[in-house]
């Protein structure tokens, strides 16, 4: 049974959002896992550039942020004697991903819910 201030916490802290990670809340890096997402079989390098609309060097610097999390991995290869960087969603990212998912879809819930209280309270000013 949940004691009476860990309720009103629970209260209170209702819109706080706290499955809403920040590594992967940044505009750039849920780019770059929502289309890893789309591919699960990974994308190049200059796919998920295209894709996300990143510089090469903005890039490079996100999925070493990612790779550092072990959300992502890089491999490389030549294909016809040209390298090639090929990046793929882990197991452990994917997982998260869908959790930050989750979470972004109760924001949308709340918001829903509480946008019909919003348009009440104008109409009754």
């Amino acid at each position: 049974m949940m004691s009476s201030s860990k309720k009103d916490r629970a209260r209170t802290s209702q819109y706080a959002y706290l499955g809403l990670d920040r590594l992967i809340h940044e505009r750039a890096r849920l780019s770059v896992l929502t289309s890893l997402a789309a591919h699960p079989k990974g994308l190049r390098f200059g796919d998920l550039k295209q894709l996300c609309g990143l510089t090469d060097g903005n890039l490079s610097r996100h999925m070493q942020v990612l790779q550092a999390a072990g959300f992502v991995e890089v491999s490389k290869s030549f294909e016809r004697n040209r390298p090639q960087t090929f990046c793929r969603l882990t197991a452990e990212g994917r997982k998260r991903y869908v959790e930050y998912l989750t979470v972004l879809e109760q924001v949308v819930r709340d918001a829903a819910a509480a946008k019909p209280r919003s348009a009440r309270s104008l109409a009754s000013d």
